[in-house]
């Protein structure tokens, strides 16, 4: 891509940037935590057990506080208590609710927290992704990814069902095998020393100094973005990433220069390939394999949603490694362990809250609730990775654990991914700070950490962190 392009897509947007707002939900699925539930009931299947309506959204005070939309003795779903520590809500869920209905603005959902209840949901046949499966309050509410009502950007492979799924997967994975994630193994821990370099003081944030810039460095190279255009990108991905959902404008004006942005970057691919992830894209569109929605959207979803689960699972890693000195020991003492220790920071505190949309095609019950077409569903893969039913003593972080795989990448076919890459990338960065830094302390109460409170993405605002004693 041209400087001249570039420039004259930072005038065009101008107006797009501006720094992290307090409190803002970051994620493309996140959505105010605050914001007042207008609850339009969807009724409930006729069969099975009655469904246990829980207060997922608060209605705020007037004097600023919240409170839950009902009384319900479910302890609070949202707000940032619940964002600190989620798991004795989740906890009183699978004993008493396994199966809710929760009230969101605008509709109700269903949301899944038991682990077997979870799997079934996940593998499901009878579940779309694709939004437009979503009944018509759903669809009014506007509860999706701020973009899956855009063509250009929603026609990628989370929201496709069937043979048009496997189709754009197949496009992608060819980037995610074992032996290119075995070959960014180098690259994640040459990005991860130089970035480690640059924190010569005392103190650092390792969120924003380490968990957000390695993930975005990692996906630019996999898809070919030059190294001069990175900054464009990191602008209106921020942008987008941090917006409150109801900062509508703001992320409209952000959406179109991405889509700008990536719109050229696809046309430089087409006049000077490259030995990168987009090139082949591009090649397969003029082929006829795909779309330029679907390349578009491919390419969006790649470098905005793509990097969130990284950020997230580095963050959340290490604050597990701070809160629990001995573990950490161990696995300084024998960093062979550390893969065992990636998956358990999965299970134990995971970086995605929620599973994205599904929507049943036909009627479906599941652990005895019957759901009707269109009814919008989560499933809780935090709650299912602390279910006691499935993981022995599930509130203790314990690498090496031998039991059910954890769900934190999802399951079936809507698989992560960039799973594999995800965890090369923690490995990377979580084995390197313990190398170099053995006497890293929390350099704050674990009270006054800030959580993202985005309904899908569990992750941390920031991680100040004591470097040396």
């Amino acid at each position: 891509m041209r400087r001249s392009e570039a420039s004259s897509h930072e005038a065009r947007d101008r107006q797009a940037r501006r720094p992290r707002p307090p409190g803002a939900t970051p994620g493309t699925a996140g959505r105010d935590a605050w914001e007042p539930a207008r609850s339009a009931r969807v009724s409930a299947g006729s069969g099975g057990r009655a469904p246990s309506k829980i207060p997922i959204f608060f209605a705020a005070a007037e004097v600023g506080t919240y409170r839950p939309v009902s009384t319900d003795s479910c302890p609070p779903l949202f707000g940032p208590a619940f964002d600190a520590d989620p798991y004795p809500a989740f906890d009183w869920l699978r004993r008493n609710a396994p199966i809710s209905r929760v009230p969101l603005p605008g509709c109700e959902a269903w949301l899944v927290t038991r682990y077997e209840d979870a799997v079934a949901t996940l593998t499901h046949p009878s579940l779309a992704k694709d939004p437009a499966a979503g009944s018509p309050e759903w669809q009014a509410a506007g509860l999706g990814l701020p973009l899956d009502h855009r063509p250009s950007l929603a026609r990628h492979m989370i929201n496709a069902d069937g043979a048009d799924h496997a189709r754009l997967r197949r496009l992608v994975s060819a980037a995610f095998t074992p032996r290119r994630i075995a070959g960014l193994r180098a690259r994640a821990l040459e990005i991860t020393d130089d970035l480690l370099d640059r924190l010569d003081g005392p103190e650092a944030d390792l969120v924003t100094g380490l968990a957000y810039p390695l993930p975005i460095a990692i996906i630019c190279d996999l898809l070919g973005v030059p190294e001069e255009d990175r900054a464009v990108f990191h602008r209106h991905a921020s942008v987008i990433d941090s917006a409150a959902a109801s900062e509508v404008e703001e992320i409209a004006r952000a959406t179109d220069g991405l889509e700008a942005f990536l719109d050229d970057l696809v046309e430089l691919k087409r006049s000077r390939p490259g030995n990168d992830l987009l090139t082949d894209l591009v090649r397969r569109s003029n082929e006829g394999e795909i779309d330029k929605d679907e390349l578009t959207s491919t390419a969006f979803l790649l470098l905005v949603a793509g990097h969130e689960t990284t950020v997230a699972l580095i963050g959340n890693g290490l604050l597990a490694l701070l809160r629990h000195p001995a573990q950490a020991r161990a696995l300084r003492d024998d960093p062979a362990l550390l893969p065992d220790y990636i998956d358990e920071m999965l299970r134990y505190d995971g970086p995605v809250r929620n599973a994205t949309w599904r929507f049943p095609t036909e009627p479906v019950v599941i652990g005895g609730q019957e759901m009707r077409p269109g009814e919008p569903i989560l499933v809780s893969l935090l709650a299912a990775n602390r279910d006691p039913g499935a993981f022995a003593d599930p509130d203790t972080f314990a690498p090496g654990r031998i039991g059910e795989p954890h769900l934190a990448f999802g399951r079936g076919p809507h698989y992560c991914i960039g799973a594999a890459l995800a965890k090369v990338e923690g490995e990377a960065a979580i084995g390197r700070v313990l190398e170099r830094f053995p006497d890293l302390t929390l350099a704050v109460d674990p009270a006054e950490l800030r959580w993202w409170p985005s309904m899908i993405m569990r992750g941390l605002f920031s991680l100040p962190v004591r470097l040396r004693a």
